[in-house]
This record gives structure tokens, C-alpha cells and sequence, in this order.
């Protein structure tokens, strides 16, 4: 019988390195305590109108809430419909929904062409504002 010590190996046997967990898991699959398991992928329907409740309060304090836009929230996703002559609406709607709490956003709010136009003859101009060098004189005489 061969007495094995502290940090030494039997010959013939292999060893084995102790197994890793996951980080915020304990073996068996269970979440460590102080932290939080994953969440399942959809949304319950109260966890939806919730949602929905949050962006329309959202909505009516809001100055796209003049729009007409509506809002429906499946599973966690919000749902945009309608139009405007604003091309920053749509992506106010969007954020508006995800800090209300929707995993994700579907928009289908349609942007008018005069708005598409007027959008892109900004593009065209430039900056609204000149840009002045630090070292360029302000007006030129």
C-alpha cells in the first residue's frame, strides 16, 4: 500500500483537474445564490400590457403622441404602426418602446417622401451650423 502526500501523484494514475463551473452557475445546473438565472425568451401577457401601458403613458406625454401612432406588445416585442411627416418620429417611437421595457421593436411606421426629401436637401447643405476652424477668423472683410 503506497501512502500518497499532498501534491504528489500515484504512478500510474492520471490526474484529473477538478471540474470548472460556469460563472453564476453551482454544479447541477441550479444559479448561485446573488445571482440571476437566464430569463425565458418571451414575455407573460401581463409582463406585455405592462409594456404596453408604459409606451402609451410614454406616448401621451410625448409630442409624437399627436401623431396617431399605434402601439401593441406580443411576447415582449413592441409592435409600431402608422405614419409621419417627421423622419426622427420613428426613431423616437423606437427608443420610446425600449425604455418602456420591450425586448425588441418591430417598426412599421411609414415616413411621408416630402419628409424623405426634406431630410435628404438637409443632408445635401451641410451642417446648419459653419463649422469654424479655432484659428480661422470668424468673418472675413
Amino acid at each position: 500500500m503506497q501512502i500518497q502526500m499532498p501534491g504528489q501523484s500515484i504512478p500510474g494514475q492520471t490526474k484529473t483537474p477538478p471540474a470548472k463551473a460556469w460563472p453564476g452557475k453551482v454544479p447541477g445546473g441550479k444559479a448561485a445564490s446573488g445571482t440571476k438565472a437566464t430569463a425565458p425568451q418571451g414575455a407573460t401577457s401581463v409582463q406585455d400590457k405592462q409594456i404596453e401601458e408604459a409606451i402609451r403613458t410614454k406616448l401621451a406625454k410625448s409630442k409624437i403622441g399627436k401623431e396617431g401612432f399605434t402601439v401593441r406588445v406580443q411576447g415582449g416585442v413592441a409592435f409600431w404602426e402608422g405614419s409621419t411627416s417627421v423622419v426622427q418620429h420613428k426613431g423616437s417611437a423606437t427608443r420610446m418602446a425600449k425604455s418602456a421595457g420591450a425586448k425588441s421593436v418591430v417598426n412599421n411606421i411609414k415616413v411621408s417622401d416630402a419628409a424623405r426629401q426634406k431630410a435628404s436637401d438637409n443632408l445635401d447643405q451641410g451642417r446648419r451650423r459653419a463649422q469654424v476652424k479655432r484659428s480661422d477668423a470668424r468673418t472675413q472683410q
